[in-house]
């Protein structure tokens, strides 16, 4: 048979046993098991996203991540009203509807939700049983009837899938229609050489029932092909239609709340405003490592002129560590908002990303007080700490290292590419939250673990001890690394490229 005709006949196959698939609750098909691993070898599988790979086959959530993160609160309000009218048309009228909620007017250029936002919460919903006969195929064909701009960054960066067919949306002027085109379309403009390659000459479907995925067990992990290191977006949560109606009728009590938790840390004295915020849902929990004494650790909240250098989790990271220590402190950063700094319960001090300005400023003000320090350069959520800029060793003959973590449950406090003011903001209008600060031994600036050290090696040293006392992984990345994934730029402001 002719390779062409081939693999024509086996994608019509395939979208039979798709549509069987996707109604399989209702006809009660009997469905493919897991095909034997010797058979794969060498093959095409072709795998369907939401009904072999994902735990769950609703793409709810996954439309009502792109109508928030890329549309806005109303947008998400929409698509949510709607969801009931979605649960009784049909499945592909649903599917249009929210696809039509979703991208109707979104910016083509601008949108990276597929790519900045949906992997984190594709990579939890994966299930391992799924995930270990995909990586069997010789070449993997994956097939969502999601659009191909929320599925093929996932696919293709974290699960190296090499063809990924999805629906494609239809655009005009720059802008998102939130029309989609047919799957016949979609499959068609696939070469067949593209799909199979030349050296192949067969495929295998892999197909699992309902029954079978509520068995399944979430990937680990230890298990991602390629590491999740950087994601985007405001959403802490998989916004299912019940988490999100939560979320909504949250949001009235979570503004006014969050002001209050703002004034009390502005207006009170710690004495007062731990306790307080503590009662209002804002947790901290403050610890010395094991290789240090709780009596060096009240030495150190003694001394005057004291760097204090941590991993940076969030903006309000030197709030909690000034609050751990019962006084204020001077806290320095890269592109803060004026808003941000206009708020601030403890000095802010915006510095330039110029080596020696930078160097200068921190050192008088090191002079005036404590100074709290973040050498990452940039935020990161995820158990990893990105390269620590060595600069704080120059500074002083002593640091102590303070390790963080932090707990939200509704709304993340960090943003790549919204609006930065507004990230205090979210992170106090989360319902609780929980900030575990470890103060640990000092580190001597000219050496690490007894032996002389350049300036860099000593802030590799200082990264390596807190990522064990986090149990976080070190890592290379810089602020740059993670802007170019998510935003699209090197994470500075012009004001900021020209002080360079």
């Amino acid at each position: 048979m002719d390779l062409k005709v081939f693999s024509k006949s086996l994608l019509f196959f395939y979208r039979y046993l798709l549509t069987r698939l996707r109604s399989a609750h209702a006809t009660q098909v009997k469905l493919y098991r897991y095909p034997y691993e010797d058979k794969l070898s060498g093959q095409v599988l072709i795998c369907d996203v939401e009904g072999g790979l994902l735990r769950s086959s609703s793409t709810f959530p996954y439309f009502m991540l792109v109508a928030l993160e890329g549309g806005g609160l109303l947008r998400g309000l929409l698509l949510l009203l709607l969801y009931p009218l979605v649960c009784l048309v049909s499945h592909e009228v649903g599917l249009r509807l929210m696809v039509m909620v979703a991208f109707c007017g979104l910016r083509k250029d601008g949108f990276r939700v597929g790519r900045a936002v949906l992997p984190k919460f594709f990579l939890e919903d994966m299930g391992l049983e799924g995930f270990r006969v995909l990586r069997r195929g010789g070449k993997r064909v994956c097939v969502s009837s999601m659009p191909r701009v929320m599925v093929e960054g996932f696919l293709k960066e974290y699960v190296e899938v090499e063809v990924v067919l999805g629906r494609e949306l239809k655009e005009f002027g720059g802008y998102y229609t939130g029309l989609m085109g047919e799957e016949n379309e979609t499959w068609e403009e696939m070469a067949s050489k593209q799909l199979f390659g030349g050296e192949m000459t067969a495929g295998e479907v892999y197909l699992i029932s309902e029954a079978e995925k509520r068995r399944w067990h979430p990937l680990p992990r230890s298990a991602y092909p390629k590491p999740l290191i950087f994601h985007d977006g405001r959403i802490a949560f998989r916004p299912t239609p019940a988490s999100t109606l939560c979320m909504f009728l949250w949001i009235p009590f979570g503004i006014p709340i969050a002001i209050s938790r703002l004034l009390i840390f502005i207006f009170l004295p710690y004495s007062l405003s731990i306790p307080m915020v503590a009662f209002l849902g804002l947790h901290c929990k403050v610890a010395a490592s094991s290789s240090s004494s709780h009596r060096e650790v009240e030495n150190a909240r003694k001394r005057q002129g004291q760097l204090y250098v941590c991993n940076h989790r969030t903006l309000v990271d030197p709030i909690y560590i000034s609050g751990a220590l019962k006084r204020h402190v001077t806290a320095t950063t890269y592109s803060v908002s004026r808003i941000t700094e206009l708020l601030s319960p403890i000095k802010t001090i915006r510095l330039t990303r110029n080596r020696e300005a930078d160097g200068v400023t921190m050192e008088s003000l090191l002079k005036e007080g404590d100074l709290v320090v973040c050498p990452e350069g940039t935020t990161c959520r995820e158990p990893y700490l990105l390269r620590f800029s060595p600069l704080f060793t120059e500074l002083s003959q002593e640091v102590v290292p303070v390790a963080l973590k932090v707990h939200v449950n509704m709304f993340h406090g960090t943003t790549a590419s919204g609006f930065k003011g507004l990230d205090p903001l979210y992170f106090l209008m989360n319902p609780f939250s929980c900030y575990f600060v470890v103060f640990m031994e000092t580190v001597a600036t000219g050496s690490g673990d007894g032996k002389e050290c350049s300036s860099r090696e000593v802030a590799n040293h200082v990264q390596e001890k807190m990522g064990k006392v986090l149990g976080f992984e070190c890592t290379a990345l810089t602020r740059r690394d993670k802007y170019l994934m998510l935003a699209g730029n090197e994470g500075i402001s012009n004001k900021e490229a020209k002080g360079r």
